[in-house]
């Protein structure tokens, strides 16, 4: 898998998967492939959805509610160098380590979710 290394609001060095905002009239599948790219470099096809993840956090004295939808993709084409301005590197990773390395709970029990779909025993 891909995983870009970016810096939360705090500023510190983060290992997440892709995620942000949906543009207006945007669907989640629309959105997760254009942040895929623009966080990756590369363009892939989405394959199915892995679940969503729901958090709240705090920021300027107020508590939002935050809820990101994830899916599996196929790589197609594409550079990691392509990644954009607001991302520090990308790098590819295996499923495993990225089960282990990434910075957040939910996204790590994703990548599990990941796993389980692509096991030849399925």
């Amino acid at each position: 898998m891909i995983v870009p290394v970016k810096r939360d609001a705090r500023r510190r060095r983060v290992l997440a998967l892709p995620k942000g905002h949906l543009d207006q009239g945007e669907t989640d599948e629309a959105a997760a492939r254009r942040e895929v790219a623009e966080e990756t470099g590369v363009v892939a096809e989405l394959i199915d959805k892995l679940g969503d993840v729901e958090y709240s956090y705090e920021r300027r004295g107020r508590r939002r509610n935050k809820r990101v939808a994830f899916y599996l993709f196929e790589y197609r084409s594409g550079s990691l160098e392509d990644h954009d301005h607001e991302i520090e590197d990308a790098r590819w990773m295996p499923l495993e380590e990225a089960v282990r390395e990434l910075t957040y709970d939910g996204e790590r029990e994703i990548v599990r979710r990941a796993l389980s779909r692509l096991s030849p025993d399925r």
